[in-house]
């Protein structure tokens, strides 16, 4: 792929089987306001409304998403919630690309987003053929089908952040009605016209604590759009919040971390409560039948010194459901009790219906930061299973019968100790998939190990909590660590195949498709692979590493996937 730009606009040249495709982004300054919105014409509302989705590409003017839409059980045209639909899966049930034409694939479009943000981790949410992408705190409309600009919501970035709130990370837009929803950097939820991006309310939901951030995408439920923080490593103390999707006004909000005299309060003497970490820096899942969320919760703080928050430390690195209309607290399983290595627990928890031991169960699946894989039985929480996936794995000698970590005590002091997985760990926020064609669970995971050290620290605002640090390890006298690319069998309870990546793979997740294909970012390249047996297929020069995760759509009978690499999301179509 080659470009060059010109007054504005960018032009891409991109090669793919055999094609030479030129493809149009377009470009110009972002607006310094605090808050900005430019708009190509915006057709009115049609008198009447069909009761089939709207599928042809720029009908933005007849955009109502309605919550049953939002309930649909597989994801076709449309790509309405972060991962697709709310269990999680990251499943296309569209079929039109194969393993017999997906050398055909090629770029249709790409659109550069103007002023040099940070690197994308925006997913895509795609509705009616129009497009919402996030960029730091700027939003876009754009038509799917050709990438061209429909309106642009500007908010310039937030200033004295630290951390990963000081990254400016946005992971996408909520939908409902004719509205959609965007968290900021500076943790502000924004409720926006989704036919012309004008503002219509704002609230900060995160107070207390200038540590506060958010990296998140919203989640709708029902009639509330639930959002999260991010400063878990910094001192703040998480939860997750639902606010009324009409006023903004809050409807309830569930702490991960006990005030004093709760339940699991002991392990936050005087006031680290204030000051346990915890956060929801990352969506959840919903089953609608049980009216239950699911929430990965994050790693406690201060991170490596444990002797300041003795005992298992609730609810951090724990998966916890929830009631949908109250927030109260269900179950909650801990994947890393005492966590001392950073092993936040937000990975996707993945709802699947499916055979356990020749039972017919409600699972959910998760692969998590500490190595393991696990399965619970997602109506109470019970452990049913748990598989190693990081071979170099020293933190734990395995897991008992009730799901909990055998720890071979690696104490983090001054010296430092040797902790495999390392600070990144076996896996992390980017997403996995399942697909039900082949029974499979597909996620990227990370071979590497980092020296732990850690040294009491006082919590200071405007600073980051860590208590002290890492630095990087040989893995078995290799300095590069290594990324994988794992296929899970629910039927053998087994990997199907492992798929080393050559180059690495940075923080890129992986969807799935009813064609028998998975579908990920590989460096610099997207990649797709043959679902059963991994087998690269295709691949495509993006020029960017891809930290995000790729999605599907359909137009008009025709498939797209797109993902975002560095400053550009890129389209593309048979």
């Amino acid at each position: 792929m080659t470009g060059f730009s010109k007054n504005g606009f960018a032009f891409t040249a991109a090669i793919s089987a055999g094609c030479i495709l030129l493809v149009l982004g377009a470009g110009g300054a972002l607006g310094q306001a605090a808050s900005k919105t430019t708009a190509a014409p915006v057709a009115k509302p049609a008198a009447q409304k069909t009761a089939e989705p709207v599928t042809s590409s720029g009908d933005i003017g007849l955009l109502d998403v309605q919550w049953k839409t939002l309930l649909q059980p597989t994801v076709k045209n449309d790509w309405i919630y972060y991962n697709g639909d709310y269990s999680g899966r990251r499943y296309s049930a569209l079929n039109e690309i194969n393993a017999a034409n997906v050398s055909h694939l090629g770029a249709k479009w790409i659109f550069r987003v103007p002023g040099n943000p940070t690197t994308m981790e925006v997913t895509p949410v795609v509705v009616n053929g129009i497009m919402f992408v996030t960029a730091q705190n700027d939003v876009y409309a754009l038509d799917a089908k050709t990438g061209k600009e429909l309106w642009h919501h500007g908010r310039a970035i937030s200033q004295g952040l630290i951390d990963d709130a000081s990254s400016h990370h946005n992971r996408g837009v909520a939908i409902l009605g004719t509205r959609i929803y965007m968290e900021t950097d500076d943790a502000h939820l924004l409720c926006l016209d989704a036919r012309s991006g004008a503002l219509i309310w704002q609230i900060l939901y995160a107070t207390g604590n200038k540590n506060y951030g958010a990296t998140s995408a919203p989640m709708i439920v029902k009639d509330k759009v639930l959002v999260g923080t991010s400063g878990g490593d910094d001192g703040v103390r998480g939860f997750l919040a639902a606010y009324d999707t009409r006023t903004g006004k809050e409807a309830w909000r569930f702490w991960t971390i006990p005030a004093p005299g709760e339940f699991g309060s002991e392990s936050w003497p005087g006031d680290m409560w204030q000051h346990g970490g915890g956060t929801t820096w990352m969506p959840g899942t919903y089953d609608p039948k049980l009216n239950t969320l699911y929430w990965g919760i994050g790693n406690p703080c201060p991170d490596f010194d444990g002797s300041v928050r003795p005992g298992d430390d609730l609810y951090t690195s724990s998966l916890v459901a929830l009631d949908a209309d109250t927030g109260k607290l269900k179950w909650y399983f801990q994947f890393s009790p005492h966590n001392l290595y950073d092993y936040d627990a937000v990975q996707t928890p993945i709802l699947i219906d499916a055979k356990f031991k020749g039972q017919p169960r409600k699972l959910v699946v998760t692969a998590n930061r500490n190595g393991f894989l696990y399965i619970l039985d997602r109506i109470n929480g019970k452990f049913l299973f748990a598989k190693k996936f990081i071979m170099s794995e020293n933190w734990a000698k395995g897991i008992d019968e009730n799901g909990r970590p055998i720890s071979n005590n690696l104490i983090p002091d001054e010296k430092g100790v040797k902790v495999c997985p390392g600070y990144g760990g076996g896996t992390n926020w980017y997403s996995p998939t399942y697909s039900p064609s082949t029974n499979m669970f597909y996620f990227r995971s990370l071979e590497a190990c980092t020296i732990f050290t850690a040294k009491t620290e006082p919590f200071e605002e405007g600073r980051e909590y860590y208590s002290t640090g890492t630095r990087g390890a040989p893995l078995s006298g290799d300095e590069n660590s290594e990324s994988w690319i794992n296929a899970f069998s629910l039927d053998k309870l087994d990997f199907a195949w492992r798929d080393k990546q050559i180059g690495g793979g940075g923080s890129a997740g992986v969807m799935s498709m009813a064609g028998g294909l998975i579908a990920f970012g590989a460096g610099d390249q997207f990649e797709i692979d043959d679902a059963h047996t991994g087998k690269p297929l295709w691949s495509f020069g993006l020029s960017q590493q891809v930290h995000s995760s790729p999605m599907s759509y359909g137009i008009n009978g025709k498939q797209y996937l797109a993902v975002a690499a560095g400053d550009t999301v890129y389209a593309f179509a048979l």
